[in-house]
């Protein structure tokens, strides 16, 4: 099963720009799509943008589309995940999953300061 590991949260202020990461180790991740979800204070989970397995197919929710962009690194040790988000809101504030089969990572929180 797949280790997953997300670095590059923070605070940001509205209109800025940040960069989500997802290490993945001790799996087979590069077989298989990666997601990122989200989860605001008092809200459930959802899904934020999905990639597939070689990378070449990207799926993001309506509410981010145009601003947030997934991508992937499938290296020979670790599979990286990598969600850039621009023009962030404070809408966006939550915090940030990966997802790969049935395993999750911590979470990255996100802070858009308006």
């Amino acid at each position: 099963q797949e280790q997953l590991v997300e670095s590059g949260g923070g605070l940001v202020q509205a209109g800025g720009s940040l960069r989500l990461s997802c290490e993945a180790s001790g799996g087979t991740s590069s077989n298989f799509g990666m997601n990122w979800f989200r989860q605001a204070p008092g809200k459930g989970r959802e899904f934020v943008a999905g990639i597939n397995a070689n990378g070449d197919t990207t799926l993001v929710t309506d509410s981010v589309k145009g601003r947030f962009t997934i991508s992937r690194d499938n290296g020979s040790a670790k599979d990286t995940v990598y969600l850039q988000l621009t023009r962030l809101e404070p809408e966006d504030s939550a915090i940030y999953y990966c997802n790969a089969r049935a395993s999750w990572g911590q979470g990255a929180q996100v802070t858009g300061s308006s």
